[in-house]
């Protein structure tokens, strides 16, 4: 089992940034010393941060891997890959693969792939669909993140909207519901009308009137108020739109919240402006919307409405994006530099590294119970993340891990490199490359 002394790194945890070292072994933080540099132990190898920032390893909540039955666009392997390349140390991943996540047997047999493949440590969640709401119920406490719910059609079939389900699942289950809400009705009659008007020739610009705020707002405002009827322990993914905050509560614990909400890092770093650059590279179920959504999703996430950062990271190959709008794929691939891109907006005023910290790391950790992770501290598994801020990034597709080959942010130049990557103590990812093997675990949750 490997050992590190960490020195001369300025940790990042818990609203404070100091001057330390860190100790690893056995997988975990033995001993963490501020303001101290000591002799490197026996056994144990030495490595000088020179000042670097060190991190808890980010928790992402919602990633899509597509293994099983989509290998062609990505895999659990390849995608974890870039995840940790990224400080990604920890993922949660969708139930719409091929076949869907609906049944535990099924849900078993993807953490078969990841406890052979997974570089990053891995949960997955239980789908939910018309007819399975009883084999959801027997989705196990503490090893399973949450059950996920489309109440809006997204890439896949898994539209979930028989009322009398879905008032059984949010009244019946123990789980964090995690939901996608936009509402498909809506979505319809916006879609048909612009084909009536334009035909099939139009650009991803009219993504966000198709799948508009309306849609967003009625399916998640639904969400929130059964939820608040049934007492279900609600979270909704990525929040789009500033008319959505509404149903959000400030000023509260976080571990105290029954209603939680996530953003994404493509909503708070793009605008509709984008379309007109990246068209289909940027269409994203919920769309990204206006400055003015934007703006409000930022500010919302200081005031504490929004509780968690996630990517929504979904590859889709480039022949695909380039299809057609109506034929094109939703979603794009971001979890390589969703930490570098949080870092970069940090530097330019929107919010601090310890902000950053705390919106990835150790918020999703509180949210979801997350058993010893999302933090620097003695006795916790020992995910962490050196960050050099003193080395620009620039996205190319030599340096894409993704297994899909693209990045929506592909040219753009990032403030930080990621140094380092520690997955529960191993060395996985060392100044641009991966060293590490498949050494994630299954997270554990500690819940009642």
């Amino acid at each position: 089992m490997e050992s590190y002394h960490i020195f001369n790194a300025r940790i990042v945890n818990e609203s404070r940034i100091f001057e330390g070292e860190v100790f690893i072994s056995g997988g975990l933080i033995k001993k963490i010393n501020e303001g101290k540099n000591s002799k490197t132990p026996a056994g144990y190898t030495a490595i000088d941060a020179k000042g670097q920032y060190l991190l808890p390893g980010v928790i992402d909540d919602q990633v899509h891997f597509r293994q099983p039955g989509m290998e062609e666009k990505a895999t659990i392997y390849s995608e974890s890959r870039a995840a940790v390349a990224g400080g990604v140390t920890s993922y949660m991943e969708m139930p719409n693969t091929k076949p869907p996540t609906l049944t535990q047997d099924l849900l078993e047999d993807k953490y078969k792939i990841a406890s052979k493949d997974s570089l990053a440590n891995y949960s997955f969640y239980m789908g939910v669909s018309n007819d399975n709401i009883e084999e959801v119920l027997k989705t196990p406490l503490d090893t399973v993140c949450g059950v996920k719910i489309f109440l809006g059609s997204s890439t896949g079939n898994l539209l979930v909207d028989n009322p009398k389900t879905i008032e059984q699942l949010f009244a019946e289950t123990p789980h964090i519901v995690a939901a996608h809400c936009e509402d498909d009705e809506i979505i319809r009659r916006n879609a048909e009308s612009f084909k009536d008007f334009f035909g099939d020739e139009i650009s991803a610009s009219v993504h966000p009137s198709i799948r508009s705020a309306e849609a967003c707002f009625k399916s998640s405002s639904y969400a929130v108020a059964l939820a608040r009827k049934k007492k279900t322990r609600l979270h909704v993914f990525h929040v789009s739109t500033a008319k959505e905050l509404e149903l959000f509560d400030a000023g509260m614990p976080l571990e105290k919240k029954r209603i939680t909400a996530e953003v994404c890092v493509h909503h708070l770093w793009f605008t509709n402006d984008y379309y007109r650059t990246h068209d289909n590279l940027v269409k994203w179920n919920p769309a990204i919307k206006t400055a003015e959504d934007r703006k409000a999703l930022r500010e919302g996430l200081k005031a504490g409405l929004l509780d968690v950062i996630a990517t929504d990271h979904a590859p889709h190959l480039l022949a695909e994006k380039m299809k057609p709008y109506f034929d094109a794929p939703s979603g794009g691939p971001m979890v390589q530099h969703s930490l570098q891109a949080m870092i970069a907006m940090s530097e330019s005023g929107l919010w601090s590294l310890a902000d950053v910290v705390k919106y990835m790391c150790h918020n999703p950790a509180i949210l979801f119970n997350v058993s010893r992770r999302g933090f620097i501290r003695e006795g916790y598994y020992a995910d962490l993340v050196l960050v050099d801020t003193s080395k620009k990034y620039k996205i190319t597709k030599s340096n894409i891990l993704y297994k899909c080959g693209w990045s929506p942010l592909e040219g753009e130049t990032l403030p930080s490199t990621i140094a380092k990557t520690f997955v529960n103590g191993h060395l996985v990812w060392d100044n641009g490359k991966i060293v590490g093997t498949k050494v994630g675990k299954r997270l554990g949750f500690e819940r009642d």
